[in-house]
C-alpha cells in the first residue's frame, strides 16, 4: 500500500489507527496485514458535475504547474478520490478536461518550492537570498506570507524583516533559502489578507 499510494510505511500505520479511531472495522496482525470486515463501504463521495469537473482541472493544473512534490501529491489525490467515488460513475484518469503549462516544454526548475510550501504552513522566518531582474544579488530575512502560480512564474509574497514592508519575489529567482528556526506570529499589517487589501 505504501509504495502504491507513495507514502511511507509509517504513514500506512498512523492512517490505519485514525480509520479505527473513527469507526471503521479494520483489524492488522503482525504478518499478515490489515483486513477490513465484510459488508463494510466507506461512504460514497457525491460530486455534481461543476464540482467534478473543479476538482479535476485543479488537480491537474496543480500537476501542471507545480513542482515534483506538488505534483506527485496532485495524482495521489486523483488516485484516493477515485478509490472511493461510486463504482463505474467516474473514472479519474479518463477525464477530458486538461490542464497545461503553457511554458517551455522544459519546466522552469523550482528547488525551493517545497521548502516554501512548508515555511508558509508552519510560520517560519526564512533567509533568503535573491536575484533581481538586474542581476544584483541580495540577502534579507522574510516572513513568507503567500505563493500566487501566475501563468509563467510562481510568486512568493512575503514581509522583508529590512525594509519592514512587503515584497514579491518570483520563487525562479531565489538563489537559496535557509530556515532561521524562528516562527513568526500573527501582526496586524504583516499578513497576506493585508497585502491584499493594497491590490
Amino acid at each position: 500500500m505504501a509504495e502504491t499510494l507513495g507514502v511511507s510505511m509509517r504513514t500506512i500505520y498512523r492512517d490505519m489507527v485514525t480509520l479505527q479511531d473513527m469507526g471503521a472495522p479494520i483489524r492488522g496482525e503482525g504478518g499478515i496485514g490489515y483486513q477490513i470486515e465484510k459488508g463494510y463501504f466507506l461512504p460514497p463521495i457525491h460530486f455534481d458535475p461543476d464540482e467534478f469537473d473543479a476538482f479535476i482541472l485543479g488537480m491537474r493544473m496543480v500537476a501542471a504547474r507545480g513542482d515534483l512534490p506538488l505534483a506527485g501529491a496532485a495524482q495521489r489525490a486523483i488516485g484516493k478520490i477515485n478509490a472511493v467515488l461510486p463504482d463505474g460513475r467516474h473514472n479519474l484518469q479518463e477525464q477530458s478536461l486538461l490542464a497545461y503549462s503553457t511554458q517551455s516544454e522544459e519546466k522552469v526548475p523550482l528547488p525551493h518550492l517545497s521548502a516554501l510550501r512548508a515555511a508558509l504552513r508552519e510560520r517560519k522566518k526564512l533567509e533568503i537570498t535573491y536575484l533581481d531582474l538586474k542581476g544584483r544579488s541580495s540577502t534579507r530575512v522574510i516572513r513568507p506570507l503567500g505563493l500566487t502560480a501566475f501563468d509563467l512564474v510562481w510568486v512568493l509574497t512575503a514581509w522583508c524583516e529590512e525594509r519592514e514592508a512587503f515584497r514579491n519575489l518570483r520563487v525562479d529567482r531565489l538563489q537559496s533559502v535557509d530556515c532561521t528556526g524562528a516562527i513568526f506570529s500573527r501582526e496586524a499589517g504583516k499578513e497576506f489578507s493585508d497585502y491584499l487589501k493594497t491590490l
